[in-house]
């Protein structure tokens, strides 16, 4: 865990959420840089090494923010909770700003966001922590196996969680049919787009 008052940020923006729960919901995004799960199939491979990224104080990040005028910030990465995020997230707390986190649940994740996006990878297993956490699981399907490897988690978070399939973008034509065939016969599952990506927007 590294404890930080500056974080190395791959690219931060105010667009609209495109996934999940709060999707079509207008966000700041905050990409934290630094990885070390490695899926093969991330499109954002350039976040992985924070070295290669410029660093943010608290102070400089959250002035981007209020400009913007949000209420709602989705910090993701990258592995985010690579990261003590408490003196950010307390921050953004201060100001009545409700925060999400995306995750592969690999960390412990040290601050008090207000909704924890939990998508496992096969490339390193969660911890214990993130099924109890965890009000969305988002699981990521590139093979039609991975429906029954999602079925594994689902059956370790709390009952209140939002369950989410989403295709990986590269396969979602062949993968879609497929999945949507699968949650009309368990309805416990919805479907998770990337919805920004059809809309052409970051």
């Amino acid at each position: 865990m590294i404890s930080t008052e500056k974080y190395p940020i791959m690219e931060h923006f105010f667009t609209i959420q495109g996934e999940g729960t709060y999707s079509g919901r207008a966000a700041y995004f905050i990409r934290i840089a630094g990885c070390d799960v490695g899926c093969v199939w991330c499109d954002v491979k350039e976040s992985w090494d924070k070295d290669q990224h410029t660093t943010m104080t608290i102070k400089e990040i959250i002035e981007k923010i209020t400009e913007s005028k949000t209420d709602f910030v989705v910090i993701t990465g990258g592995e985010p909770a690579m990261y003590d995020l408490r003196p950010l997230v307390d921050q953004l707390k201060s100001l009545g700003i409700t925060i999400a986190i995306e995750t592969s649940g690999c960390y412990p994740l040290q601050g008090d966001v207000d909704w924890y996006c939990f998508s496992p990878k096969k490339f390193k297993a969660p911890c214990d922590e993130a099924y109890l956490r965890a009000n969305e699981l988002k699981v990521i399907i590139s093979h039609p196996s991975d429906l029954e490897w999602a079925n594994k988690h689902a059956e370790k978070v709390l009952d209140s969680c939002h369950l989410f399939l989403q295709p990986e973008w590269s396969k979602t034509e062949k993968l879609l049919p497929l999945i949507i065939s699968y949650v009309k016969g368990n309805l416990k599952w919805k479907i998770s787009l990337q919805t920004h990506k059809y809309m052409n927007i970051p």
